[in-house]
């Protein structure tokens, strides 16, 4: 009976033994014991720690074959995450905070997050990403440690696993001839190799196989377990308090399928320039808010939910905005201007929906979409609150509300903003796809509706406007149908070409650039319906990884759509620049451009080149700034850009908008 015990012990501590060698802890070549140290030699060590542990666990070798092999292992117990949803999550989550959008691949820090983030390429690599851990950790039987390629004879773990192939047969590798000893396992392959061994053990027993074991080695053995005592007992507690805070972590986290990130903006802004007769308007303090949440459901899809408050001003009127005390913004309403920092709504203190006010620090949704694959390379999505932004890659490296250029002039190419889109307060219903053609090759595609919840428009507030001005409906009222084809033929150069199609109720652009985006079709009436087709195109050229030139080119043409009048207009815009990576500071970027605004370049029919009493001039825009990295968690952008005859009036002063903006992402 006594020798049965012995080759139960035994056999127990190869099992135990293999574990200690799977497990991130690993025996230290020198082991300190009371004050003292003991060298044990690579070849002398694993036998060694073999024979605490068989000591230590022999006792406990009936409870494991008589309960554990018996028992069901729940897959809540296990530590391991569920790896599609963690990877899908990780590429969810953006290093900067604003909008969620959808790219091809993770943008650099001074990207915006939103819907760009998750393609279908993506999606379908994270959930494969589970079928392909199944089909590498599948096992099969050796009988040699020879066949197992990865391990070598001078390994510390070797002795043993040689013990447990070549004298129990109870070791399985990979197929690919490894056997991965460094590699953390999950509680199923333990309770599986758990259950190999034991069944070999009791075969050794029940066939009465000579010893394995002497007395000497009990002896070791004993002495081994005394002056290793305490070490023991302190893994055990270790393993115990990784247990208990794993366990406390699962009972107070936010939610199983939602990542929670944020972005809060300080900026302080002032300037000075003009209008003829206006007062530099005093240094202003803006904030800007946003939290997004990010859930899936699936594991491949992705809804978004994004909140935020702020507290620019504007209204109706235009008035409190800095546009407007520099005498630039449109005559008809708003605080449409080429003087506009870049993290400002288009349309601040007012729905424009609806024309009903809004206050400073109101809490809005500003986002609301869900994302998910139908195929491989095909992506869907559709959401209440959304812009075109969101889907089309930007492409330049100085998009960035919060952290890279600080005009609204240089983050984006004015096609993508047209029809309000990119208001930075959700304006649209919208709803298009995402083919991934190659991994050169991306399209993407929208429909959106801007008052598509409203089922009627309200009464005339003025001649042609509503107190509904963009409509109602779905298909009722203005809409814009956009597309983009990005495309990298190398790895140093991307290229984005854009189209879009719209349908305004009344007489505007939507971008928010200039003052002329009131009023598209200069003296026809603002309440005159109009159609746009606008081109664009973006290039980035990437001369070395931390210097890139990027411009962009626009041009939207402006027609009537009531057929009460016979009127055409052309806008074109440009931007080139130079953007750096790590200038000085690892993290630290800088952006230097040139460019010009938005500016009527043919009128055709009852339009005029410009309104009444406007000295034309070709507006241009200068900018610089430099963006210093505190932490990964916040960054301070100083920064300025000038504009020389502003909105296209030689009669306005050069303008000089100076911006200090602080950034915290989380």
């Amino acid at each position: 009976m006594k020798r049965k015990y012995l080759l139960a012990s035994a056999g127990g501590a190869n099992f135990l033994y293999l574990i200690a060698g799977l497990l991130p802890v690993h025996a230290t070549p020198n082991l300190l014991v009371a004050n003292n140290t003991i060298n044990l030699k690579e070849t002398e060590k694993s036998a060694e720690f073999e024979k605490i542990l068989v000591s230590n666990y022999s006792n406990k070798l009936s409870d494991f074959s008589g309960g554990l092999t018996n028992k069901k292992i729940r897959a809540k117990d296990s530590i391991i995450p569920n790896v599609s949803q963690a990877e899908f999550i990780t590429s969810a989550d953006n290093k900067q905070q604003d909008a969620p959008a959808l790219t091809q691949k993770q943008e650099s820090e001074s990207k915006d997050t939103g819907l760009n983030a998750v393609p279908s390429s993506t999606l379908s690599t994270a959930a494969k990403s589970s079928n392909l851990s199944q089909a590498s950790n599948t096992v099969a039987q050796v009988t040699s440690v020879s066949q197992l390629s990865d391990v070598q004879p001078t390994d510390w773990a070797a002795q043993a696993l040689q013990s447990l192939v070549e004298r129990y047969g109870c070791i399985a590798g990979y197929p690919n001839g490894t056997y991965r000893g460094n590699r953390a396992m999950t509680r199923y392959e333990f309770a599986a190799g758990l259950n190999a061994c034991l069944d070999r053990v009791n075969e050794l027993i029940a066939t009465g196989t000579s010893d394995l074991v002497t007395k000497e080695d009990l002896a070791t053995l004993q002495k081994l377990q005394e002056e290793f005592a305490t070490e023991l007992a302190t893994l055990r507690g270790r393993v115990d308090a990784l247990e208990a805070h794993t366990a406390e972590l699962e009972a107070n986290q936010f939610s199983t399928t939602t990542k929670l990130s944020g972005e809060v903006i300080f900026a302080g802004i002032g300037a000075t320039g003009g209008a003829p007769g206006r007062d530099d308007p005093n240094i202003i303090l803006v904030n800007r808010v946003r939290l997004n949440l990010n859930t899936s459901f699936t594991g491949k899809d992705l809804l978004i939910t994004g909140l935020q408050s702020h507290n620019f001003l504007g209204g109706v009127s235009g008035s409190g905005s800095l546009q407007e005390s520099l005498g630039l913004a449109s005559s008809q309403g708003f605080s449409a201007s080429s003087a506009r920092v870049g993290f400002e709504p288009q349309f601040p203190g007012v729905d424009v929906k609806t024309l009903t006010t809004t206050g400073a620090n109101d809490l809005e949704l500003y986002k609301l979409l869900y994302i998910f694959p139908v195929a491989d390379k095909l992506t869907l999505f559709a959401g209440t609150a959304a812009e075109v932004s969101d889907a089309f890659p930007a492409v330049t490296p100085f998009a960035g509300e919060g952290q890279e250029a600080i005009s609204r002039f240089a983050g984006l190419n004015p096609v993508l903003r047209v029809s309000g889109g990119t208001s930075g307060s959700g304006l649209a219903s919208a709803a298009g796809f995402i083919f991934n053609i190659s991994k050169q090759v991306d399209l993407r595609a929208l429909y959106g509706s801007v008052n598509a919840n409203i089922p009627s428009s309200a009464a005339d507030v003025s001649p042609g406007v509503s107190g509904t001005p963009l409509g109602a409906g779905v298909f009722g009222g203005s809409s814009v149908v956009a597309a983009q084809l990005t495309v990298k033929p190398t790895s140093y150069l991307d290229i984005a070409l854009n189209y879009a199609n719209s349908y305004h109720e009344i007489n505007i652009l939507g971008t928010g650039l200039t003052s002329s985006d009131i009023g598209a079709l200069a003296g026809v009436p603002l309440g005159i319906p109009v159609k746009l087709n606008s081109f664009g195109g973006t290039v980035t050229w990437r001369l070395s990884p931390k210097v890139a030139l990027s411009g962009y080119g626009a041009a939207i043409f402006v027609d009537d759509s009531s057929g009460r009048v016979d009127a055409s207009t052309t806008f074109t815009s440009w931007m080139a620049g130079v953007h750096f990576n790590d200038l000085f500071k690892e993290g630290n970027n800088a952006g230097i451009l040139f460019g010009q605004p938005l500016y009527r370049t043919s009128a055709d029919g009852d339009a005029r080149l410009a309104d009444a009493g406007v000295n034309r001039a070709v507006p241009y825009h200068l900018e610089a700034y430099y963006r210093f990295k505190l932490n990964d968690n916040i960054s301070i952008t100083p920064g300025a850009f000038v504009l020389f005859n502003p909105e296209g009036d030689s009669r306005n002063d050069t303008t000089t908008v100076g911006v200090l903006r602080t950034t915290f992402t989380f």
